[in-house]
């Protein structure tokens, strides 16, 4: 790997600035162009030595206090169309497909976000009345843990914990 190539991991790795171009101030922190920061992201992804670039909401600093998992039972056949009708909601952060296991007959997932209990159950509510999925329960946030992503370089030149 590169020096180049570690100073834009460095950069990325804790997230990008809030600013109205990003990527513009990421490129100018590390002293290259726009165009080939963006091409060596695209470059990572294509290689499949990074699989997504996206953003972590802090969903209770943006006024998201609730937070329930509904899961659901979903025939195999209807996984596919009843997850991009879920995912269609606002309030649903993730949808995603889990094995079923023995006792717990639950296998799509989709975590609701909202300000109250009833937000939450009005979006499961309405998914299931969209899907004519009823096989569903909501389990609800208790304790939340600190999300942080690794740390693949320190700052600097990116050398190697």
């Amino acid at each position: 790997m590169t020096t180049k190539q570690r100073k834009i991991i460095c950069a990325l790795q804790g997230g990008l600035p809030l600013c109205e171009e990003p990527f513009h101030e990421v490129a100018r922190q590390i002293g290259i162009s726009v165009d080939e920061l963006i091409k060596q992201i695209a470059l990572w992804k294509q290689d499949g030595t990074i699989r997504r670039f996206g953003a972590v909401l802090n969903h209770r600093r943006a006024g998201f206090e609730t937070n329930a998992m509904a899961v659901w039972n979903v025939p195999d056949e209807q996984v596919e169309s009843f997850g991009r009708a879920a995912a269609k909601f606002s309030a649903v952060s993730h949808c995603y497909e889990r094995p079923r296991f023995e006792g717990f007959n639950y296998n799509v997932y989709t975590m609701i976000h909202g300000t109250c209990r009833s937000d939450c159950e009005q979006t499961a509510r309405a998914i299931s009345e969209l899907t004519a999925i009823s096989d569903y329960r909501l389990l609800y946030t208790t304790a939340e843990f600190k999300k942080t992503s690794p740390k693949y370089f320190y700052e600097g030149l990116g050398d190697n914990p």
